[in-house]
């Protein structure tokens, strides 16, 4: 059997979808205007994978530095993957594997106030429009049963 990882200039993202289905309403952020990209957009909670960091652990990682949140690797299935041909910090591209949780621990609080400008539950019938594209698509198709793969800058 053939091991497949990521071109090691491929970026290795993680995002995580936090949905509460009891109450129809998943936790975002606002980046601030000291972001790197996308300032004062909404976004998933999502960062990069470190080397030799199984991407479910960049996952429990970035959820909980960016929103105090704590899920265990076992309860994230991945709701979508995003290729995209190129990026911030990205210019070889990059693969962003989202998944969806409906068990945490804790409440979202803005542990990164230098990146964001907030973090809050949402309710998924009012998704602000100013929404980082790539991860807006994803949780699109994540709450009304889209295609699980989406493709971004490629021809």
């Amino acid at each position: 059997m053939r091991v497949l990882t990521p071109r090691s200039n491929c970026l290795l993202v993680a995002a995580v979808i936090v949905h509460d289905k009891a109450t129809n309403r998943v936790v975002l952020l606002q980046r601030s205007e000291n972001a790197k990209f996308a300032q004062g957009m909404w976004d998933l909670p999502v960062g990069k994978s470190e080397p030799g960091e199984p991407i479910t652990e960049t996952a429990v990682r970035e959820l909980y530095e960016e929103t105090g949140l704590t899920v265990k690797p076992e309860s994230l299935k991945v709701a979508h993957v995003i290729h995209g041909a190129r990026g911030v910090e990205a210019p070889n591209g990059f693969l962003t594997v989202v998944f969806a949780t409906h068990e945490w621990t804790g409440e979202p609080e803005n542990r990164e106030p230098r990146k964001h400008s907030q973090v809050c539950w949402v309710d998924t019938k009012a998704i602000p429009e100013a929404f980082v594209d790539t991860t807006a698509s994803a949780l699109h198709r994540y709450l009304t049963g889209g295609r699980p793969v989406s493709l971004d800058g490629w021809h």
